[in-house]
């Protein structure tokens, strides 16, 4: 499981133009140079956010890119799904590689459950973190993130071996 170098870099482009601040913008080539990568690359990205509304872009002499909307009103969760999607998509075992026509766990799949419940700790998490909680320095977002876990952890029931803590249930 791994997030794409488009997701990647195209909340890196994002940021860069966060740190200008309110009504600050930046080029694709000042974005490419701050982050290392191809103009054409960045292009891409930004295409792509100023369509999914993140970024909106202005012409001529000053022209750039800038946010389409207060850093607090940009999730990360819907960032990436304009980049690229989630991790996991219920559509996925339907796209079976294997030799037969379908997979043989089709109807009954352990696996499929455990990339379920993955993929809803990452929304729960992506959903809540946006951009503002990621323009400071890696110690204050760690800090806003971690407390995003506390919260999502606060929030569900604690699972001890297949039982349920509170209960003594099965799960």
């Amino acid at each position: 499981m791994k997030f794409t170098a488009q997701e990647e870099y195209g909340i890196r482009c994002l940021l860069q133009i966060g740190r200008q601040g309110k009504g600050g913008s930046l080029t694709i080539p000042e974005i490419a140079a701050a982050e290392g990568i191809s103009v054409p690359y960045v292009a891409k990205l930004v295409r792509i956010l100023r369509q999914g509304g993140f970024l909106k872009s202005t012409r001529g002499q000053s022209g750039g890119y800038a946010l389409a909307r207060v850093p607090e009103q940009i999730v990360s969760g819907d960032v990436l799904a304009a980049l690229g999607g989630r991790l996991f998509e219920s559509e996925y075992c339907e796209q079976y590689p294997g030799s037969l026509a379908s997979c043989t766990h089709t109807v009954d799949c352990s696996i499929r459950s455990l990339w379920r419940a993955v993929q809803t700790g990452v929304d729960q998490v992506l959903s809540r973190t946006t951009l503002r909680d990621l323009l400071g320095s890696e110690e204050e977002a760690s800090v806003s993130v971690q407390e995003l876990v506390r919260i999502g952890h606060a929030r569900s029931e604690p699972v001890v071996s297949g039982l349920s803590a509170s209960a003594g249930e099965v799960s």
